[in-house]
């Protein structure tokens, strides 16, 4: 019996071009994404990112809790209970500082989470975001589809229509006695007048309340939570990452034999001796920089390690900026030339490999070396002019500098993949951004740089900081006159700021901040505007 299969153009064939298949959406996915739109309207319309933000991200997180069975594959992935922490962790920062960092790391960590939720057997952190974007680029097309009207409307029109005339009679005679009952009956004609009044009034606040960029913004709360709450698989990211292994393992490629697991029966041009010729590249390369590094560090330390005092009309600006970017620069540069010789067969070499790897180990150590240089220059640069955001995200980047070189030893002396490597950093990174996150930075910056050894300072910074500074502020009048005060423009020059001026600045500072705050509404409280509110109202 023939059981072949229908050729294509024939009248049998299916249709090539058959549309995606519809989304179904459970019970609690019906309940939860109006209901979703609305709270995300009502809580973030003319709204600021603070209590609204936790609110919302609580709605999100146990609608898809609740919707996962009792032995789905996430309740097993340590990385969802990991991006499920850090959503709820950073959510919690939102309505208690209200940073931006924290606005930040709480959508970044909900996007995350989400595309745990999707893929599970994911790892890496910026896979998993890849993810959580594309089910929602699937999910808000497919939610439109199912807004499509029903096929049979003309006939549900013509049935309308139908049994409208035949109401149509009662109702002309109902406006007629109407008319009829407010000529002869006055009482009558009053309540219908106060009817009418009420009416009017509801139909003039509904339409006064209606406006195009409210309706858009409603739509767009109704995508962003169909998106979070309807996840539609996709399999592209973990079929990627699948093919990746966390060690690296000897390659035999390029060998004509079906035994190998990549053959290539191309024409052989691989020498014997182009794997020695490739370690003495590396053995000569590893020797040169790591002289030439032993150099840099010597005077580094022999220069900023013990008793460095900036001499009088030191320029530390230029001093920090250019050499700490030339010097990250170079530490990355160096890792990237490890990972480079390190990636395949000369792992393997067996007659050089204990050499290489302790020229490799030195010459890591060295970028570390290189790295709290780095670290003292911020540090002395700190000490004379004050904190601000980049420094304390200089040492940030230094924390994952030092994370990084010593995932480059574990990659050279446990054979890790670079996979291996990104799957490591990518996840310090996040915990970076959470620690970000749940900081008090302004908070800190302002009592630092409010300490009476710094003489010249920056107080036009600290008037630009958020309204949980104020208190500290004005606390610290006092000191206006003492110091000499500066304002540094965004082009990196100062300017001279008098302490009148910087008073009165503080001043109109403190009185727009109690009247937005008197002003906010409840979505946009958080616990230390609120706090800082308190203690200048005593």
């Amino acid at each position: 019996m023939n059981t072949s299969l229908p050729v294509a153009g024939s009248r049998f064939a299916p249709d090539a071009t058959l549309s995606a298949p519809r989304l179904t959406l459970t019970t609690l996915q019906k309940v939860a994404l109006p209901l979703g739109a609305v709270l995300f309207d009502l809580l973030f319309w003319h709204e600021r990112m603070a209590l609204n933000m936790l609110l919302y991200t609580l709605l999100v997180v146990g609608v898809v809790l609740a919707g996962l069975p009792r032995h789905a594959p996430q309740w097993r992935s340590r990385y969802f209970w990991l991006t499920l922490a850090g959503t709820l962790l950073s959510a919690v920062a939102v309505a208690w500082y209200g940073s931006g960092a924290a606005r930040l790391a709480c959508v970044a960590s909900l996007a995350v989470w989400l595309g745990y939720v999707n893929q599970p057997h994911l790892k890496l952190v910026v896979y998993a975001l890849g993810t959580a974007l594309g089910s929602g680029a699937q999910a808000v097309p497919g939610l439109l589809r199912l807004l499509r009207l029903p096929g049979n409307l003309g006939g549900r029109a013509n049935r309308a229509w139908f049994y409208g005339r035949l109401l149509g009679v009662p109702l002309l005679a109902l406006g007629v006695f109407h008319v009829l009952f407010l000529i002869a009956n006055p009482r009558y004609e009053a309540a219908a007048s106060q009817v009418l009044d009420i009416v009017g009034k509801w139909l003039d606040l509904l339409f006064s309340q209606f406006s195009v960029p409210h309706l858009l913004f409603f739509l767009l709360g109704l995508c962003l939570t169909g998106a979070a709450l309807v996840l539609v698989p996709v399999h592209y990211f973990a079929d990627s990452e699948s093919r990746f292994g966390e060690f690296i393992q000897r390659q035999r490629d390029r060998v004509a034999s079906f035994a190998v697991r990549r053959p290539d029966f191309r024409e052989q041009r691989f020498r014997a001796l182009d794997l020695r010729k490739e370690y003495l590249i590396a053995l000569s390369l590893l020797v040169l920089v790591n002289v030439l590094l032993l150099a840099v560090n010597a005077i580094d330390i022999n220069w900023l390690w013990f008793g460095f005092e900036p001499a009088p009309g030191f320029d530390l600006t230029q001093f920090v900026h250019e050499g700490t970017y030339v010097l990250i620069l170079s530490i990355l540069v160096a890792m990237g030339i490890v990972l480079w010789f390190f990636r395949c067969n000369l792992n393997f070499y067996q007659a050089g490999l204990p050499l290489l790897r302790t020229l490799a180990t030195v010459w890591v150590l060295q970028n570390a070396v290189l790295a709290v240089s780095v670290g003292l220059r911020n540090y002395y640069y700190i000490l004379h002019t004050g904190l601000a955001y980049k420094r304390i995200g200089v040492y940030g980047f230094l924390l994952l500098t030092f994370f990084g070189l010593a995932t480059v030893l574990l990659k050279i002396w446990q054979r890790r993949s670079a996979y291996s490597l990104v799957r490591l950093n990518a996840l310090a990174a996040y915990a970076l951004l959470l620690g970000f996150a749940v900081g008090n930075w302004e908070i800190w910056i302002a009592r630092y740089n409010l300490r009476p050894e710094l003489q010249t300072l920056d107080y036009g910074f600290l008037l630009d900081m958020p309204d949980r500074v104020l208190p500290i502020l004005a606390a610290h009048q006092d000191v206006l006159p003492q110091r000499q005060l500066v304002h540094e423009i965004y082009d990196g020059t100062w300017t001279k700021l008098e302490p009148t001026e910087a008073a009165k600045r503080l001043r109109q500072r403190l009185q727009d901040f109690r009247a937005a705050q008197q002003a906010r509404n409840w979505p946009s409280y958080n616990y230390a505007d609120w706090q800082a509110y308190q203690e200048l109202a005593q």
